[in-house]
């Protein structure tokens, strides 16, 4: 992920025109069609591990962050997050974004900065957590699950 932030938290201000940022009907349509829970890669994963007879439940929300696949008696959490949305390769990618920044660019480092303190407190709670990029899992799909699977034979 990307530079260590402090304590505070990030501010991320509202999408809306009196804040100065401006979207087309056509651009929200596009947005609100992005899914957020069952995604086709995480689909995917969750069949390969089922596959593999690991059982798990989906989007506890009993945990922090509401991990996309848990298993409270086996004590891990597996997170499948966007390239976009979790800031992916961000040093990168962030000098690439060209319209509205000044929110894009805190949303998606506060959302990296939350992924960090969800993952903290799941360890705490003696949770081993897994995240993989949704491009991870389009390129090595068994790979990942083998990374889950070894994890739950070592107990």
């Amino acid at each position: 992920m990307a530079e260590e932030y402090d304590s505070k938290t990030i501010k991320v201000p509202k999408f809306e025109e009196s804040a100065g940022f401006y979207t087309t009907k056509q651009r929200s349509k596009i947005m609100s069609k992005i899914r957020a829970k069952n995604t086709k890669p995480e689909l995917a994963f969750r069949k390969a591990l089922y596959a593999h007879n690991v059982r798990y439940r989906v989007h506890c929300k009993k945990l922090p962050g509401k991990p996309d696949i848990s298993n409270l008696a086996k004590k891990f959490v597996v997170f499948i997050d966007g390239e976009f949305w979790h800031g992916h390769n961000w040093n990168e990618k962030k000098t690439k974004i060209k319209s509205n920044r000044g929110f894009w660019i805190p949303k998606i480092e506060r959302n990296m900065q939350r992924d960090r303190e969800v993952n903290e407190r799941l360890k705490v709670m003696g949770f081993r957590v897994f995240r993989f990029w949704e491009s991870e899992l389009k390129k090595d799909l068994e790979g990942c699950v083998q990374k889950v699977n070894e994890y739950i034979i070592s107990l």
